[in-house]
This record gives C-alpha cells, sequence and structure tokens, in this order.
C-alpha cells in the first residue's frame, strides 16, 4: 500500500458505490461521469493494494476487506463533516455540534424529552443521534465519536466517566384486549402458557429476565427474542404474545392497542449516562446529562444507583443500594 494520504474523491466514490450499489447509481449521486468514479475507484484500490469491489459484468459485490474499508470511510466522512459543523459554529460563536449515542430504546424513550427539556439556546444547529448496540454506544464514546452515551449496563471501562446510573423496574406490555390487562400487577407465573417476547443479549438484560422467570418456575415453550424493545411492542400489539421489556420505550413511545403493567418480581433495567475520561463537558452536554437523568427518573418506580466509593460500580451494576434523586452530581 502506498503511503501518501487518500484523495478525498476516492473515498467518497467509494463511499457513493456501496451506498448506491452500482458505479452507476454512484456517479448519479455524485454527479459525476460513470468513467470517472469507476476511474476513482481503481485508483483507490491500487492505493490500497488489495480490491474492493467483486465485478462481474455490470454487478459488483464488495470484497470482504471492502466491506471493513468501508467501515473505515464512513467514520472519517462523517467526521469530516462534524469538523466543518464545528468550525462554523466556532466562527459563529455557537454551540459546536454535537454528537449523542444511545441504544434504541434509550434513543426513542429518553432523548427526545431530554433534548426538549434543554435550554433552546444550548442546541447546536447541527445534533447528531445515533441508535446503536450498547457495546458499540460505548465503543463510540470510547473513540470519542461520540461526545456523550447513554446505554443499558455493564459499562465498566477506564476510558469512560459515569455520571449516573439509573433502575429503572421491567415491565409486561399487553394487548389492550388481553385477559390479564386488567391486572394492576400481573403475575409471571400466569405467563406460563403465553409466548413471550423478551430481548436477545444474554449479557445485559436477558439474563435477569430469564432468572426471573426460573424463580416464578415459568419455563417459556415459546419464545420471540428481539434485539429492540419497538420490534417487541409492534408484534405485541398483532397479537403474537406479551412482551418483558425495559419501560423506557413503552413510556416514551406509547402505542395505541397497548398498556403496560406492573410485574410481581422486580427485574432490573440498568443504565446510565457515559462521556470519554477526563474529558470537560461542554455546558451542552452538562444539561444533557442532567435532562437525561431527569427523564429517567420520571419513569416508573425509577432510582439512581450509588456511585461513591471503592467497588460502587459493580455494586450498581450487580447489588442493591439506591439512593434518592438528586444525592448524585
Amino acid at each position: 500500500m502506498h503511503s501518501r494520504l487518500f484523495d478525498i474523491r476516492q473515498l467518497e466514490a467509494f463511499a457513493a458505490v456501496m451506498s448506491a450499489g452500482s458505479v452507476t447509481g454512484a456517479a448519479r449521486l455524485l454527479g459525476r461521469s460513470q468513467p470517472a468514479v469507476s476511474r476513482l475507484i481503481q485508483d483507490l484500490e491500487a492505493d490500497l493494494g488489495y480490491a474492493l469491489l467483486h465485478r462481474s459484468g455490470p454487478r459488483i459485490t464488495p470484497t470482504s476487506r471492502g466491506l471493513q474499508f468501508h467501515a473505515e470511510v464512513e467514520r472519517h466522512l462523517a467526521s469530516l463533516t462534524h469538523i466543518r459543523e464545528r468550525a462554523n459554529a466556532i466562527g459563529l460563536d455557537e454551540p459546536i455540534s454535537l454528537t449523542i449515542a444511545a441504544t434504541p430504546s434509550l434513543a426513542a424513550g429518553v432523548l427526545p424529552r431530554a433534548l426538549a427539556a434543554v435550554s433552546p439556546d444550548l442546541i447546536p444547529r447541527h445534533l447528531h443521534i445515533q441508535a446503536l448496540a450498547a457495546e458499540n454506544v460505548v465503543q463510540a464514546v470510547l473513540a470519542r465519536s461520540a461526545d456523550f452515551g447513554i446505554a443499558s449496563l455493564p459499562l465498566e471501562h477506564p476510558g469512560l466517566d459515569v455520571h449516573w446510573i439509573a433502575d429503572a423496574p421491567c415491565v409486561v406490555a399487553l394487548a389492550v384486549d388481553d385477559p390479564l390487562a386488567g391486572n394492576d400487577v400481573v403475575r409471571l407465573a400466569d405467563l406460563a402458557e403465553r409466548r413471550i417476547i423478551t430481548l436477545a443479549n444474554p449479557f445485559r438484560l436477558r439474563h435477569r429476565i430469564d432468572e426471573a422467570l426460573a424463580r416464578a418456575g415459568v419455563a417459556p415453550q415459546r419464545i420471540i427474542d428481539v434485539n429492540s424493545s419497538m420490534t417487541a411492542l409492534t408484534m405485541v400489539r398483532v397479537g403474537l404474545g406479551v412482551a418483558l421489556v425495559e419501560p423506557a420505550t413503552v413510556v416514551g413511545v406509547p402505542l395505541e392497542g397497548i398498556v403496560m403493567r406492573t410485574l410481581d418480581q422486580t427485574i432490573p433495567f440498568l443504565f446510565g449516562a457515559i462521556s470519554p475520561a477526563a474529558h470537560p463537558l461542554s455546558p451542552t452536554v452538562a444539561a444533557m446529562i442532567d435532562a437525561a437523568r431527569a427523564v429517567a427518573l420520571a419513569m416508573p418506580g425509577c432510582r439512581l444507583r450509588e456511585l461513591g466509593g471503592d467497588g460502587a460500580l459493580a455494586e450498581a451494576i450487580y447489588g442493591n443500594s439506591i439512593v434518592p434523586e438528586g444525592t448524585l452530581s
């Protein structure tokens, strides 16, 4: 691979081909001729020393290396866009652009109301919200491609500052005409014969749900696992089952035809706000972290978990130390 810097036009051409699925489509996106785009891709491959695309007549597909390289190109091009936005904001003495990473449930159930609670003067012209898997939220904050994040636990990492951790009890989501919808509290034992829809990740919320079902003597014979609470709720609405989910989506994005009920056993959904370690918070980020905490604490039964002292973060994940609202900075 040659050591000279990449030509930005080559990277844009490759990204356009990946987005459009063809050189012809990429040429239309870029307002260039098809031969010009083809030449840019060929020059990029020559600089790299390996093929990015498989070519079979007019059809192209990315190579395995092409797929990996595309992820890097997307990050690079996004960074360049953000640099331009921030440069413009600095010139105008305005809040600089902000990138927030959150899991889909928290991006939908917490962030909108948190943003609405922040002073309009602190909201930048350009705001980027990324809905990612919890592990990817952590990586985005560590890489500083996100200014802060909100994700489910665990969040232990020396490169992160954890600003608060909240504990909200999971709920059962039912179709409005479900026989159990008339109950204020639903027993897990009452779900023994039902199809249960729940989250898939075994290292986060799912293992707590499985443990609670086992304690209640429930061994579901029919399960649908999903990677998004919103997906679970839409399945409940069409009668596919009952959902055991975190409360953020149900409270923040209420769906017609679905009701939320308390469970007879507490299944904690633990989540928190993070930023890069030892990185000063801008006024906008500080306000967003506080607003997101307030929105989280408005969920039924939500409490803050203690962070102070040795081993307290592990205690926040696995223990039962709960503090009242307002005791964390």
